[in-house]
């Protein structure tokens, strides 16, 4: 699964570049970027609730696409349910492709798409009376999304996204909706 994860990255890369040799009217633009997420989790037999970070690492190519790079880590939730504890957490890292759709006359506003893949590594922590457990459980999750972003000037800028994340091969999970509210920095 990390192999395909990192030719997609190196495809989408490469793809890009590519674009943004057509574009020379337009300044390549790399950032950095910090995200709060709150992700809500669907899952068989509890529905965790999760606070995490996520670190970016992306470009702009041109006003209207990008990509981006990420890696996030969340805190545990916990759940009890009779006589089991169980608290869960996961971490992910990732590509996302990003479209942006600038707004407005100064262009501040700007609508965002993002569609990427990501692996996903879940800590599961089971404690009962007969079979206490601590795993890692790893899958692929694809992720949709949409938001707004705000240039507050040439290096500022900040954001709210909504992502839906489909989860692929992660016993007990289906899918996550996640709720983003970050800032980024253009070098």
């Amino acid at each position: 699964m990390k192999y395909t994860v990192s030719s997609l990255m190196m495809a989408a890369s490469v793809l890009a570049l590519s674009a943004n040799a057509n574009a020379a009217e337009y300044d390549f633009k790399p950032y950095v970027g910090l995200d709060y997420n709150y992700t809500y989790a669907d899952a068989d037999e509890h529905t965790p609730k999760y606070n995490s970070l996520s670190v970016n690492l992306g470009t702009e190519y041109n006003q209207y696409f990008g990509t981006e790079l990420f890696y996030q880590y969340s805190d545990e939730a916990k759940n009890h349910d009779y006589t089991i504890e169980n608290k869960t957490s996961f971490q992910a890292y990732g590509l996302d492709l990003m479209g942006y759709l600038p707004l407005g006359c100064d262009q501040e506003y700007s609508l965002i798409g993002t569609v990427g893949i990501g692996e996903y590594t879940f800590d599961k922590e089971f404690r009962g009376l007969y079979s206490p457990s601590d795993y890692d459980d790893h899958g692929i999750g694809y992720r949709f999304g949409g938001g707004l972003q705000y240039k507050i000037d040439d290096k500022f800028s900040v954001r709210g996204l909504v992502r839906y994340v489909n989860l692929n091969g992660v016993d007990d999970y289906d899918d996550m909706w996640e709720y983003t509210a970050g800032i980024k920095y253009n070098f």
